[in-house]
């Protein structure tokens, strides 16, 4: 039996609902939409090397309670269990992150991600890719360009596995490679415990934050911050200390930053590392 939500009430206010809307695919549309723009991706809790627990309980209180955000094992977790609560057929798959990778690059199975039938088509879903997350469902069974309020989006296949690109300035990028094998409670806890934990995760002592809005995304990487305009030149500038990431991540995310002791000092020794600036 899959985990249920304990406060779904809330969760639908937050997405705009003061009732349980209908399963269609319109509802999924607004929801997702809606979502990426309310819940931003966050990864403050590797920054400081917290866990990341996977209980829904635990996901419920950091994202609904706590004012924070989270990750795709976070993140599409607790769409899924809303979608199942509204009535969606809808379960986890998992992919292999392909952006800012080799070509012949083959990493491992660490992006969680949905796949969700509605009257009788398969859709991707997906509320945890950071800042390029599709802000909209698309059809699997097609490899035409799709469009989304944000980007264009189209999805290829090789055999049994797909692969999700996206146009970004004029070009088509791969995203990432998926194929439709279920996850498993233990798959997503095996995922989750490597991105959290590995010395090798790209999040360990990282912070990458993203959200959406209308015609927008604004992301925030050890580069700064950069606000993306549909139409419109991008616009970028520099946090000077961590003070000014602090005041980012509560003006510009929304983000109620936690209490920790060493939070100052832990964004400053990343804003030195010269870490990767995506987001």
């Amino acid at each position: 039996m899959p985990p249920l939500l304990t406060d779904a009430a809330l969760y639908l206010h937050r997405l705009g609902h003061d009732q349980p809307p209908a399963p269609t695919l319109a509802t999924l549309r607004a929801l997702q939409a809606r979502h990426t723009a309310v819940f931003p991706f966050e990864t403050l809790s590797s920054l400081l090397r917290l866990p990341v627990p996977l209980d829904l309980p635990s996901i419920e209180r950091k994202l609904l309670h706590d004012g924070r955000g989270g990750y795709c094992y976070e993140l599409n977790r607790l769409f899924l269990a809303l979608l199942r609560t509204l009535g969606y057929d809808a379960r986890a798959i998992a992919a292999r992150v392909l952006m800012g990778e080799a070509e012949d690059a083959v990493p491992a199975r660490t992006h969680l991600l949905l796949l969700v039938r509605v009257d009788g088509e398969r859709y991707l879903v997906d509320v945890g890719f950071g800042g390029m997350v599709p802000t909209a469902p698309l059809r699997l069974e097609t490899e035409a360009v799709q469009s989304t309020p944000h980007e264009p989006y189209r999805i290829t296949r090789h055999g049994d596995e797909y692969t999700l690109h996206a146009q970004v300035a004029g070009q088509w990028r791969r995203m990432y490679a998926f194929d439709l094998q279920p996850q498993a409670e233990i798959d997503q806890v095996v995922g989750n415990w490597y991105v959290s934990t590995h010395p090798d995760s790209p999040f360990m002592g990282q912070l990458r934050v993203a959200r959406t809005g209308p015609g927008w995304r604004r992301t925030l990487g050890s580069g700064g911050v950069a606000l993306h305009r549909i139409g419109l030149a991008s616009e970028r500038w520099p946090l000077a200390d961590a003070h000014a990431v602090i005041a980012e991540l509560q003006q510009g995310f929304g983000i109620r930053v936690p209490a920790h002791p060493g939070l100052h000092a832990v964004i400053e020794a990343w804003r030195g590392s010269g870490a990767s600036a995506s987001a």
